[in-house]
């Protein structure tokens, strides 16, 4: 099940979904990409859900882009600024 993380002041996420039982996190930057990280800390993932002051970017920098984590880009930046508006 992904958590959202509550909206917290940060100059590179926009927002933050993490699953403490699969060991992940999806990660939207703000300027549109967007990426899995897989094989995170739990106990990281835990430490964020607990600190709520905790900055997103030096959570991301420490936990995700390490050498134990792999990364799949979900959504390319260009991608995101290539999308035609959906019509409801």
């Amino acid at each position: 099940m992904n958590i959202r993380i509550l909206p917290r002041t940060s100059d590179c996420v926009e927002v933050m979904y993490v699953n403490l039982i699969a060991g992940t996190a999806e990660v939207a930057y703000k300027k549109g990409s967007i990426y899995r990280y897989s094989n995170v800390s739990r106990r990281a993932i835990t430490n964020l859900l607990l600190n709520p002051s905790m900055s997103l970017g030096f959570w991301v920098n420490k936990n995700c882009k390490t050498q134990r984590t792999s990364v799949r880009l979900l959504l390319s930046y260009e991608a995101c600024m290539n999308q035609q508006p959906l019509l409801v």
